[in-house]
């Protein structure tokens, strides 16, 4: 199939809107109100033109997607070991003056430094690498999904609750981390914050100034002493 043909791009960009979270997701990442010129665009519907692709690239970061092949857009350096991707810890206050706090955290995880290949291989539907960071897991509340100290890979690109997942976000100076699901009651939605440890009951999120989403979690670790 010819890079440059216009089939090309509608799967070269439907695979993108698979690694991102679906069309909605990659039509906001691209400076869309929803994902429906993105559904027309995969559908031929609409002409992916140069500004688009211009967009994609960088905006996501991932610079020749609509003319290499997807082995080639985050290369793989398994031989050298002096390339790699650093993934650091997420800033919870300092120059990022949020001021998070995070209860009952047994340390923190600083960075991590991985290969290319271990991140496209182990890493999925994410808006782009340099969006990820790390955030040690804190509290019981989530396990058996993950035990504090546990490391988590978070997606700071995504700021909305969109679809049911695992978020990182704050209420006021508290941080949280819960599997958020979205309500409807009538006309209006609810966002409810559930937790994986039945000790603690689910609570309805106040959506207001207080309410600010970091990333969706994409991956997570749980360890286990032997």
């Amino acid at each position: 199939m010819d890079h440059f043909s216009d089939e090309w791009r509608q799967k070269r960009l439907q695979e993108l809107a698979d690694r991102v979270g679906g069309k909605a997701a990659l039509g906001r990442l691209l400076g869309y109100k929803d994902g429906a010129f993105v559904r027309q665009m995969i559908a031929g519907e609409r002409p992916i033109t140069e500004k688009t692709i211009k967009a994609v690239h960088e905006k996501t970061g991932l610079s020749g997607w609509f003319s290499t092949a997807i082995s080639t857009v985050i290369p793989s350096h398994e031989d050298d070991d002096s390339q790699g991707v650093k993934i650091n810890q997420f800033e919870t206050g300092g120059s990022m003056g949020r001021g998070v706090l995070l209860r009952d955290q047994p340390g923190v995880i600083k960075s991590w430094t991985v290969s290319d290949s271990w991140l496209h291989q182990n890493v999925h539907r994410i808006t782009s690498p340099r969006n990820l960071c790390i955030v040690t897991g804190f509290g019981p509340s989530m396990q058996p999904l993950f035990n504090p100290g546990d490391p988590l890979l978070v997606d700071r690109g995504i700021t909305r609750v969109d679809v049911d997942a695992v978020y990182f976000f704050r209420i006021g100076e508290e941080g949280f981390i819960k599997q958020v699901q979205r309500l409807y009651h009538g006309e209006d939605l609810v966002l409810r914050a559930k937790s994986y440890n039945s000790m603690y009951d689910p609570f309805d999120i106040p959506q207001t100034g207080a309410f600010e989403v970091f990333g969706r979690v994409v991956k997570v670790w749980r360890g286990e002493e032997f």
